[in-house]
């Protein structure tokens, strides 16, 4: 076989699943075998358009960032520690950007406290609040003196609040958010609405609404709400029962407008919860609550570290379904890592954070421990799924744990320094388990995309929180991983001393989301233009901090500005490149050079990086350090395309393409309008963008376009001709043009998506809606789905915009406006749009009407027909089809042929200029994809061309071509057509034609045809249907191509095609045929692979056929089954293991178990061993079921054995004579001791021509063995087959002029044991034989 298979040992060749037929792309399966890879397309010798290439730049870029890893795939089961814990201001993933102080109002309410006091932020608000005894004080933090918003109606003092969405339909639309405060006494719901302050803050407003419902006794600390569904959950220090706060408009028969439920306790402690009888240990309660309404689920952590997890099957209903003890989370976690003090049984799991299903499909949870450690857990249902929305999970197992960093990462850090240095304890040679530095861990909160604050207690008696702040290193996590071991979950730390403790952290920014699908979800660079960056509020009891997270591109220009330390600025660029690549550094310095990067200003203030030095350092990394385009001519695969499109081009373009993939990500597949009604019934149409998005977009590619434009000089591959001086090999120079080409497109493309925005910002500026309205039906539906790709990069879009602006000239013309002030603001902003096109259009018209008017015969005619094709050539893509279809209607008439299909062809090159159509077609034509809309709009123009040959072919039966020997004048028009339309270069145009063919039954005309791409067509059809790959074989073999030839036989036999086994193995056999056929220029060894493939396949095919045959008789096999298994077996070609499993073993077929060992290449001794004696007692049993109406049984054997040994070609690992000849004569004692020839075990072999040397090694073996049941006088069997082999051999090897026994060796070997023999009390005759053989041995070694 072409791969010898790793077999089992074990008497079980179940696994032969590595066979030829199971390796081989099948033919019949789509998408495989001689179909393109999906989502790659061939690039075409035809020059594509820039703005196509910067397009496809763009999407490529953009994919790739869709792909970004997601949360399950970079943490993985298992362990790690990696961190780069900074101590550089420039490096630091989070910095403060400000510290607001609580209000000296506030500190004078706290004075007056008797009871309590607890605090809180509600940071999405920009509020933070204080609850002191039974009143409630709300204040902007962000405000320098701020009014108090304060609500007093609690009767007792407050325990708990928490900021919930109310549910849907229950309040006015005013109050957004509900206020959940919970007392000693009772729990309430109170009101909040909010607005937009004039400073840019908001102002909030609180309302009593009267909702409230006792809980007296339950101590209520804990309170969790659903943003989904406006549920509300609590629960307190009296137990671990987890309650409802239910809640409705109105009162209604069997339901208050308040009420509390326990979804957990039964009996009477649902009544009396405060109650513990006897209880002498601590009560176990809940701390924390956290919601995943992406799951419906409701996490719950006790004080005895035990986290249980709710499931919400329904709007009222609460399920538990899973308890997960700190035990067994220990327990889970002894699988994947050592021991460690670090998660001993003493340790506490201080909080947890829930991880969004559009962030993790599989990691649900992040259990954060008193000694630091993170420990990432998954919930799955049953058969280990994840659960969704709709089910309950029912277990929950830990996937990772993130030890802290290593010991000697110290709080006590200078937190301005302006060093770059760092601790980096990634790729350490051990992985750190030990470390103490965020011991103790007093609670800690993750923010996606993995934003974690943990909160360290190093001075247990001031109790000041040292704050560790640790997230993602997004760069490294998309570059991919070249090191080994490869990093896993790495992470940028800095440590933050508060000055004191913590009592609240929030999000005060939107919640984090670079995709709505776990994969890219956590793309932190993909929108770092494009988002607001997360800002998180940390509330002490001093004040509140403001963090925010920090982007690569404001620590790159951080680190420009420090200047690197010892090293440099070289430095610091060098370890960007060596973290993220020279591609994300040029994209990064680029933008900063645009003036992307922000930084904290001495006064607390974010501000855009203005200074000259740093964008001027960020210019020369990017020319500097963006690499350069490499060609390699030895590393071409594919000749058939120009070199420049092999040209590997250089990080600095890749960091382009990203850059402006950035900018444009949010409208690159937006639509440039939406329509609605208005409430009133009116129409009206809105940008689907926000115009001052746009404006912003604009502004940025503006200001990218003047960067490019001041630097091209400096830009290697838009520095101009002055940059070939440099060339020095050609190489460099096609390296260099393939770069040029490349950037020059995404030049083009800056230009267009400025002049496509500014196009749309026109459009909004007139009457939109009247413009829209003007449209035909079939625009005004392609407006509606236009895109900002399609307006700035296709030709529809740039269509679409001229038929728009038509309207709008048309509109100002009726309404008696300047329309020359309108054009002239088109012309300025957006001049792509505007061209005279059709106005070269209208005139190749009139030449074509003139050329009817001169009459078709005329050389005028000619000039006009031609000159008219010329301008309908030039202005192609402008036309429309029913302008195309007139020009062909007017050609064909005219008999010009030639001219008709050669625009029909522009035309459709045109309208498909990236080709997609062909890619489609390559990518096995896949259903759904949009590029058979390019397909579907060149077979109009090709649809076309068929009628143009049709024609041809009607007014050959009126006008011959030849005419006394003469070619008449439609005879030389007619062979023009032919000649275009064979020698097109439309790889597309003549996939079309082949299928039009096909279909119009002219399939012998198609094997006439001398073209490679009839090779392309049927091999790409090839794939689905039969008919065209037998079409392919006959063209191969009509061509000598018979290795080519013998190819698609292979694959046809293993295809997926119903076809039947008989068909199969007769494709095998002419593949076979093919294969061995020699041809100059076709290696050795490329046939010889095939041919051994073919013959592999065909052993197999073989089995499964003599298989079928026997099951087919084989009485055994009930009729309601036998169809079934017929079917089965009499198609595809099955893998030894199925047909081992399924039915030769439990069939007893043990001959073909004998045979699949041979062709899986099974080689287990005890194995084979087994099956052939299997084999001997089912041979044994059927003969004496048959009874003396058959052979007898040792001849029945005896055949069994010569056939066997003839299909196996005496193998000397599945025809072991060494095992079968004990084998045998055991048989022959135990069976026939008196029956058939004493000697038949021996001729079986010697029939089968075994080497003499083989049978008298094997016979010496059972001489010398004593093995039962050849002991004692049972010896002398053995000594009669020895005497008897002896003779044979002899009387054989001195036949002619052999010497005996082939050498004195083997002669004087026999001898010896000849004479050994006469001492075992042979027979008269058999000792008379031997002494007589003896001696003439004797003799002639003399």
């Amino acid at each position: 076989m072409a791969s010898t298979p790793q077999t089992p040992q074990k008497a079980l060749p179940g696994s032969y699943i590595q066979t030829p037929v199971y390796q081989s792309q099948a033919l019949g399966q789509r998408g495989q075998g001689q179909v393109a890879q999906t989502g790659t397309q061939k690039p075409d010798v035809e020059e594509i358009p820039p703005i196509a290439r910067a397009a496809r730049a763009v999407n490529e870029t953009l994919s790739e960032a869709a792909r970004y890893p997601d949360l399950d795939s970079y943490i993985g089961q298992g362990i790690s520690s990696e961190y780069e814990v900074t101590t550089s201001s420039a490096w630091a993933p989070f910095q403060k950007t400000k510290m607001y102080t609580i209000p000296d109002r506030i500190f004078e309410q706290y004075n007056r406290a008797q009871v309590s006091t607890i605090m809180g932020l509600l940071a999405d608000f920009n509020h933070a609040w204080v609850a002191i005894d039974n009143a409630l004080y709300l204040w902007d933090y962000t405000h320098p003196s701020p009014d108090l918003v304060s609500f007093e109606d609690a009767s007792h003092t407050i325990t708990a609040v928490r900021l919930v969405v109310p549910r849907a339909g229950v309040f006015v639309p005013s109050i957004i958010r509900l206020l959940v405060v919970a007392t000693t006494a009772d729990i309430m719901l109170v009101g909040m609405s909010a607005q937009t302050a004039a400073h840019g803050g908001k102002t909030v407003a609180l309302y009593s609404l009267k909702m409230s419902t006792p809980v007296k006794g339950l101590d209520v600390d804990v309170i969790e709400g659903s943003d989904a569904t406006g549920r509300i959950f609590f629960s307190g220090r009296a137990s671990d029962d987890v309650y409802e706060f239910t809640y409705q408009q109105a009162e209604k028969w069997f339901a208050n407008r308040c009420a509390k439920v326990n979804h957990t306790a039964k009996g009477y402690s649902t009544f009396t919860p405060g109650l513990l009888f006897g209880q002498k240990t601590q009560q176990e309660v809940v701390v924390q609550m956290v919601m995943d309404d992406s799951r419906r689920l409701l996490y719950t952590l006790s004080s005895r570290s035990t986290i249980r997890t709710f499931f919400m099957r329904s709007n009222t209903a609460l399920d538990p379904v899973i308890s997960k003890p700190l035990g067994q989370t220990l327990s889970n976690i002894g699988h994947i890592t050592s021991q460690t003090d670090l998660l001993s049984p003493s340790i506490r799991i201080v909080s947890i954070s829930a991880i969004a299903a559009q962030e993790a499909s599989k990691t649900n949870l992040v259990a954060s421990t008193s000694t630091g450690c993170r420990i990432f857990m998954s919930a799955t249902s049953a058969y280990g799924s994840s659960p969704s929305s709709s089910s309950a999970p029912t277990s929950m197992q830990v996937q990772h744990v993130k030890f802290p960093p290593a010991g000697n990462s110290s709080p006590q850090l200078n937190q301005n320094s302006q060093s770059s240095q760092s601790t980096q304890y990634a790729n350490t040679s051990a992985m750190n388990t030990s470390s103490r530095a965020l011991v103790p861990t007093r609670t800690a909160v993750r923010y996606a995309p993995g934003y974690f604050f943990t909160f360290v207690v190093k001075d247990q008696q001031t109790g000041t929180d040292f704050l560790f702040i640790s997230g993602p290193d997004t760069g490294r996590i998309a570059q991919p991983q070249e090191q080994q071991p490869p990093v896993k979950y790495p992470e940028l730390a800095l440590w933050l001393n508060l000055g004191s403790r913590a009592e609240d952290v929030g999000l005060a920014s939107g919640e984090f989301s670079a995709s709505s699908s776990p994969v890219g979800f956590a793309n932190e660079l993909a929108v770092q233009f494009d988002n607001p960056t997360s800002e998180i509020a940390v509330l002490t009891n001093t004040g509140v901090h403001v963090l925010r997270r920090r982007r690569l591109v404001d620590i790159f220009a951080a680190a420009l500005r420090v200047g690197g330390g010892a090293e440099g600025i070289e430095g610091e660029v060098n370890k960007f490149v060596r973290r993220y690549g020279r591609g994300e550094v040029a994209s990064t310095a680029l933008a900063v050079a645009c003036g992307q990067a922000f930084d904290v200003t001495t006064d607390s203030r974010l501000a855009r990086i203005s200074d000259p030095e740093v964008l001027d350092l960020a210019r020369k990394c990017f020319i500097e350090y963006g690499g350069k385009p490499f060609f390699n001519e030895n590393s071409r695969l594919d000749r058939s395309k120009p070199a420049i499109d092999s040209v590997q081009l250089s990080p600095r373009h890749e960091g382009v393409a990203r850059y402006i993939s950035r900018l444009l990500r949010s409208v690159w597949k937006a639509p440039i309008l939406t329509e609605h009604l208005t409430p009133a019934g009116g129409f009206m149409v809105a940008s689907a963008v926000h115009m001052s998005k746009l404006q912003d977009i604009s502004q940025d590619l503006t200001k990218l376009k003047d960067f490019v434009n001041a630097n091209r000089s400096f830009i290697e591959g838009l520095a101009g001709p002055e940059a070939l001086g440099d060339i020095r090999t050609k190489n460099d120079e096609i390296a260099l043009l393939g770069e040029h080409r490349a950037l020059h497109a995404l030049v083009v493309l800056i230009d267009r998506a400025i002049e496509g925005i500014a196009f749309v910002l026109v459009l909004f500026d007139e009457k939109i809606e009247e413009t829209i309205l003007s449209l035909a039906n079939e625009n005004r539906q392609q407006v509606r789905n236009l895109t900002y790709e399609g307006l700035c990069t296709t030709e529809l879009g740039k269509a679409l915009a001229k038929d728009l602006v038509k309207a709008i000239v048309n509109r100002n013309i009726l309404s008696g406006s300047n329309v020359e002030t309108v054009a002239e603001a088109l012309r300025r902003r957006c001049g792509s749009f505007c061209s005279a096109d059709d106005v070269v259009i209208f005139k190749a018209q009139e030449y074509v009407k003139r050329g009817a008017e001169a009459g078709a015969d005329s050389d005028v005619c000619r000039d006009y027909l031609n000159e008219s094709l010329r301008l309908f050539k030039q202005v192609a893509a402008s036309m429309s089809m029913e302008q195309l279809d007139w020009a062909i209607g007017q050609y064909v008439p005219l008999q010009f042929y030639a001219g008709a299909i050669q625009l029909c062809l522009v035309k459709a090159r045109e309208s498909d200029r990236a080709n997609r159509a062909l890619a489609w077609i390559q990518e096995g034509r896949p259903q759904g994809d949009k590029r058979a809309e390019a397909f579907q709009a060149r077979r109009r123009c090709y649809d076309l061309v068929h009628q143009v040959i049709k024609s041809i072919e009607q007014t050959r039966t009126q006008s011959p071509d030849i005419v006394d020997g003469n070619l008449t004048l439609s005879g030389k028009r007619r062979e023009e057509a032919a000649d275009e339309v064979d020698t097109a270069d439309d790889e597309v145009f003549q996939t079309d034609l082949y299928d039009w063919y096909l279909e119009n039954n002219r399939a012998d005309q198609l094997l006439e045809v001398e073209s490679a791409y009839v090779i392309t067509y049927l091999e790409r059809r090839s794939s689905d249907d039969v008919a065209h790959a037998d079409l392919l074989w006959k063209y191969y073999i009509q061509n000598e191509r018979h290795q080519d030839a013998a190819g698609v036989q292979l694959a046809l036999g293993k295809s997926n095609f119903m076809l039947s086994l008989d068909k199969r193995i007769e494709y095998l056999g002419l593949a076979k045929t093919n294969a061995s056929t020699t041809r100059p220029g076709i290696a050795r060894s490329i046939r010889t692979e095939v041919l051994r493939e073919v013959s592999d396949l065909l052993d197999v095919a073989n089995i499964q056929s003599d298989l079928l045959q026997r099951l087919r008789g084989d009485s055994r096999i009930t009729a309601d089954r036998r169809p079934a298994v017929i079917e089965e077996l009499d198609g595809s070609i099955l893998p030894l293991s199925v047909l081992f499993n399924t039915y030769c073993e439990p069939a007893y077929y043990f001959d073909l178990c004998i045979l699949i060992y041979e062709a899986a290449d099974h080689r287990v001794a005890s194995d084979i061993k087994a099956t052939w004696q299997n084999l001997l007692e089912r041979v044994h049993q059927e003969a004496e079921e048959r009874g003396d109406q058959g052979p007898q049984p040792y001849e029945m054997i005896a055949e069994t054995i010569r056939s066997l040994g003839n299909k196996l070609q005496l193998s000397e690992t599945m025809f072991p004579v060494s095992e079968l000849l004990p084998m045998l004569k055991r048989y022959a004692q135990h069976f026939q001791p008196n029956g058939g020839p004493e000697t038949w075990p021996l001729d079986v072999f010697l029939d089968l021509q075994v080497p003499f040397e083989t049978i008298y090694a094997s016979l010496e073996n059972m001489f010398y063995n004593d093995e039962p049941p050849f002991q004692g006088r049972n010896r002398r069997l053995v000594g009669n087959d020895i005497v008897y082999l002896a003779q044979v051999w002899f009387q054989d090897s001195i036949r002619g002029s052999g010497s005996p026994f082939s050498g004195e060796d083997n002669a004087f070997a026999v001898s010896q044991m000849l004479h050994m023999v006469t001492q075992l009390g042979l027979d008269e005759r058999r000792l008379e034989e031997c002494q007589n053989l003896r001696m003439r041995i004797e003799n002639m070694l003399r």
